[in-house]
């Protein structure tokens, strides 16, 4: 499994975007707010992944 780079957008969570931060050993630190409908989702700014949790949409 090919684990995302800073910059990169991945999809997580039945279809949840975010912009990758920071990579972790383990996990990413994504910013969620990128999404269109963030506001009306009520999940906080930044969130943690486990690498095998999500997919990468675009690579930087």
């Amino acid at each position: 499994m090919m684990a995302a780079k800073v910059g990169d957008i991945i999809e997580f969570h039945e279809g949840k975007q975010g912009i990758v931060e920071k990579v972790n050993e383990n996990s990413v630190i994504v910013d969620c707010t990128i999404m269109e409908n963030f506001e009306k989702l009520e999940i906080p700014e930044k969130t943690v992944i486990n690498h095998k949790r999500y997919t990468i949409v675009v690579e930087a």
